[in-house]
């Protein structure tokens, strides 16, 4: 192949279309028209004898040949926009994207803070925040796909750096006026209480039956339900849930007060909620700044369960990024 005649912005229609699966989705991303970008697509096709995307019902469906092509060109496509990014980043003048993929935890607690904090300091950005629970996060961040994944991430690979966002410890949620919410809540009042799950949550609350174990008791899981349906069925019926406090906080703001939250009876595990990226942005000025904005947007929960104080938005934190290999 003669690449010095090569259009390389035929691979960024390429990348789009891997990405999007529909030519309509793509020509919005790149901003082309469907003519545009279906001629773009029949010259990728003549230049590498193959048809790329089949047209099905479902969308356009990639290749053999295009899986193939789909991650060493995103990587190569990462690199050239790390490399021709300037030297110093101004937020409010930039109008790029940003993808960041969120668990459950970090939708309802930090979603919020993150877009305005986002809009206020920078508003030409767009954000992209995807669920992790449909995503191979890892992968995503080795593609380029993905700058920023936020979760609980327990072993990653060296060429991925992690610092830690906030760290959080279980409440019990249960309805105001609820019988057990008066008084000390024993382990042995507690298991004999109808308990909900939340199926979606991705907690791990094994903890509890451990700790009820041993204390004589046992926890009986009366419903599994998603995030959506939890608030209401606790404020309408004697189940009670342990969450997350600032979940538990945030569902009982959404509650209008007609939940109450409680203190387990027994020592809650540290849930750490950690930014990963990938090690070859480390330099990227506006990764690095994205980052730094993560981390003044929200107070830091300490092992004592007191807030760590950060410095005002907008400002550098005064803790360094930790880089924590697997």
């Amino acid at each position: 192949m003669n690449w010095r005649a090569f259009d390389l912005n035929l691979l960024v229609v390429f990348d789009g279309l891997f990405r999007e699966g529909s030519v309509t989705r793509a020509g919005k991303r790149l901003g082309m028209s469907q003519p545009a970008l279906s001629h773009a697509l029949n010259r990728l096709r003549y230049l590498l004898k193959d048809q790329l995307f089949i047209r099905t019902p479902g969308g356009m469906v990639p290749t053999p040949r295009a899986e193939q092509l789909a991650r060493p060109l995103r990587h190569a496509l990462a690199q050239m926009e790390q490399a021709l990014e300037p030297e110093t980043f101004v937020a409010a003048q930039t109008n790029r994207r940003f993808s960041i993929a969120i668990n459950n935890y970090a939708a309802i607690v930090m979603a919020a803070p993150l877009v305005g904090a986002v809009s206020a300091a920078a508003p030409l950005v767009q954000l992209d925040l995807r669920p992790s629970g449909t995503l191979d996060v890892f992968d995503r961040l080795d593609s380029g796909e993905l700058d920023i994944g936020i979760g609980t991430f327990d072993t990653v690979g060296e060429r991925f750096a992690r610092t830690t966002l906030l760290e959080d410890r279980f409440v019990v949620v249960m309805r105001r006026g609820h019988p057990a919410g008066r008084g000390k809540l024993s382990a042995e009042a507690l298991g004999a209480l109808p308990h909900l799950e939340i199926s979606s949550s991705g907690d791990d609350t094994g903890f509890i039956d451990r700790s009820l174990l041993a204390r004589g008791a046992r926890r009986r899981i009366a419903a599994r339900l998603p995030y959506l349906a939890t608030g209401v069925v606790l404020g309408q019926s004697n189940m009670v849930a342990t969450l997350s406090r600032r979940v538990a906080e945030a569902m009982i703001r959404g509650a209008e007060s007609a939940l109450q939250l409680r203190e387990l009876p027994f020592t809650s595990p540290v849930v750490r909620t950690s930014m990963l990226w990938h090690r070859r942005l480390d330099g990227s000025p506006a990764h690095r700044w994205l980052r730094e904005l993560m981390l003044v947007v929200w107070p830091r929960a300490v092992e004592n369960g007191g807030p760590e104080r950060v410095t005002a938005f907008g400002s550098r934190p005064r803790s360094r990024f930790s880089a924590v290999p697997g």
